[in-house]
């Protein structure tokens, strides 16, 4: 399989200059082209979040922020990340469960004043560290419905789950949801599932999600509650490690426009902000895994490649659900000859480095080079990168016929 002809010319663009494999590239032509995509689907007057768990490279946070979307972090290093891209602390959304005292002080003092709560405890520790440090916090409380929606990548919700509170609880105890005089409850936190690539199954999460938001709204107004946030997630969909193209979103817009209307009076004069967030469909497309052969063998009756990279990094975080092994798509620049079916492993030193088992290559020797498409998001950061010590790859900005960013993780210990 060839490459696509944009991730082509940035790959060559980050070779040509001398950057060392393994490599990450990321073409921030494309970072541009997915946000305004991404945009143009959603209703005016909507608020987009990129999700820094996705990808935290710097030139792509200074991208995005440009292009106008805000950040959502989930832990003081992201929050630092953001504040070093140059996003004012105030447009911040903190998110997560269990926040530890001193990460939300850390958050409060540089000034991050809107937070995603996901219990009661959690409503009762940001009023009592906003209380302390003498400010002003709000808080978007996430709601864990009562069924999950179908077509998700990864379910949030709808299952016991350490994200957000389950709308039985809510209704049943609406006073105990209002939050506190230092940091009240302003919002709702809605996110129902991950990587959804077709339009009818994203419309029915935000259609069940802006249901319970307008029942969730009547019952916290009795409590004195006004709720001028709707966090409505997202889960747009991308395609990872594999030959695609981005999520076609064609029929989102119109949709939604109907929903809100129906669900949410008031949302298009701004009594209520429409908040939605993304992460790999901003910045999935836009991400190639350069790595190159390093060994070539007949093993038991069996083609056998390894390569400089393995599941340090790519794929080796069992937490996003790719067990059984990933089977990357691994295109060359050369087309394909005679196709055989090849083993494909890293260089650890363990059997469970493997990609594939059967990957359908053409013959490989070592020094040549590899790519594995569509892994700008959840690639390198959330790949075993301290396991076995082995050098972190290079991550490669590429802005056009421009390299604009070289640099490379550092995991060695000090003290």
């Amino acid at each position: 399989m060839l490459a696509s002809p944009a991730a082509f010319a940035a790959v060559h663009t980050a070779l040509r200059s001398g950057v060392q494999t393994p490599a990450y590239v990321y073409d921030l032509a494309e970072v541009r082209a997915n946000a305004v995509r991404l945009r143009a689907a959603l209703p005016e007057r909507s608020e987009i979040y990129y999700s820094l768990k996705a990808n935290p490279h710097p030139a792509i946070l200074d991208t995005l922020r440009e292009q106008g979307a805000r950040a959502e972090v989930c832990s003081v290093g992201e929050l630092d990340e953001s504040l070093a891209a140059g996003w004012p602390p105030d447009t911040l959304l903190y998110t997560g469960p269990g926040k530890r005292d001193q990460d939300l002080r850390h958050a409060l003092r540089r000034g991050v004043r809107e937070f995603s709560v996901d219990s009661p405890i959690g409503l009762d520790q940001l009023d009592r560290l906003a209380g302390e440090a003498g400010v002003q916090a709000r808080c978007l409380l996430r709601i864990n419905d009562d069924q999950p929606v179908p077509g998700q990548g990864l379910t949030m919700t709808g299952v016991a789950s350490q994200f957000g509170v389950d709308v039985s609880w809510v209704f049943a105890d609406p006073a105990r949801f209002t939050g506190g005089l230092n940091a009240p409850v302003v919002g709702l936190h809605l996110y129902m599932g991950t990587n959804m690539t077709e339009v009818h199954d994203l419309l029915a999460q935000f259609g069940r999600s802006l249901a319970t938001a307008a029942q969730l709204r009547c019952a916290l107004a009795r409590h004195g509650v006004r709720l001028r946030v709707v966090d409505l997630g997202g889960g747009f969909g991308a395609p990872f490690a594999c030959v695609g193209e981005p999520v076609v979103l064609s029929g989102l817009r119109d949709g939604l426009y109907r929903l809100l209307d129906a669900e949410l009076p008031g949302w298009r004069d701004g009594a209520v902000r429409v908040v939605f967030e993304s992460g790999r469909y901003l910045v999935g497309t836009a991400g190639t895994l350069v790595t190159r052969v390093l060994d070539v063998k007949r093993s038991h009756g069996r083609d056998l490649v390894v390569l400089e990279s393995g599941i340090n990094h790519l794929g080796g975080m069992s937490g996003l659900r790719r067990l059984p092994p990933l089977n990357p798509h691994l295109l060359s620049d050369t087309a394909a000859g005679d196709l055989r079916p090849t083993m494909v492993t890293g260089p650890l030193c363990t059997p469970l480095d493997m990609w594939s088992r059967n990957a359908p290559l053409s013959p490989l020797h070592p020094g040549d080079t590899l790519q594995v498409p569509n892994v700008g998001a959840y690639g390198l950061s959330a790949s075993l990168l301290a396991f076995l010590s082995h050098p972190t790859p290079t991550e490669v900005a590429v802005d056009g016929d421009q390299v604009t960013h070289v640099s490379r993780l550092h995991l060695t210990r000090k003290g």
